[in-house]
């Protein structure tokens, strides 16, 4: 179950780039979940999804050489449901579709991936350090940065249209 989980129901093993496809499935599950219920249970999930994780991966990589493999992506889900917080929450705070805030998902996948793959200050830190600790944070921060990418866009890009400009 714990191997189930932590890669995703084998999505882990795609090659190349297994977390980009991660990062990549995890868009239509967010989505489902959000039309399920709105941001209260994506957030919900996400929390869920973060902590079964945290299970899934530590006992993956307990006694393992490779303190990160590849086929681990659980985290990337994680981390990118963090990134697409904002397009859900605004998506039920203006009363539109989800997918009606596509630039809004394509920024939070594209400011995911550039922080995971890049690991800059903290997203390094957490990448650093033991087990699960070491797998999950890292993507979790990187998904707090991204999301803080994509709330700056969207009031980057709705305010001229607030204002009336």
């Amino acid at each position: 179950m714990s191997r189930l989980v932590a890669t995703l129901a084998g999505i882990g093993y795609l090659r190349p780039a297994p977390g980009t496809w991660g990062s990549l499935v995890a868009l239509p599950l967010a989505w489902a979940v959000h039309v399920l219920g709105g941001f209260w249970l994506f957030a919900a999930a996400t929390v869920a999804v973060t902590v079964v994780g945290w299970w899934a991966v530590a006992r993956e990589t307990a006694g393992r050489a490779d303190k990160d493999p590849s086929e681990i992506v659980i985290d990337e889900v994680a981390g990118q449901w963090i990134a697409l917080w904002p397009v859900s929450y605004g998506a039920v705070f203006a009363g539109v579709g989800f997918l009606d805030l596509w630039p809004g998902i394509v920024t939070a996948f594209l400011a995911f991936r550039v922080f995971d793959i890049w690991k800059p200050g903290p997203v390094g830190w957490a990448d650093r350090q033991e087990g699960a600790m070491g797998v999950m944070a890292d993507d979790l921060i990187a998904g707090w940065m991204a999301a803080l990418v994509v709330a700056v866009a969207a009031v980057v890009a709705h305010v001229p249209m607030i204002l009336g400009s």
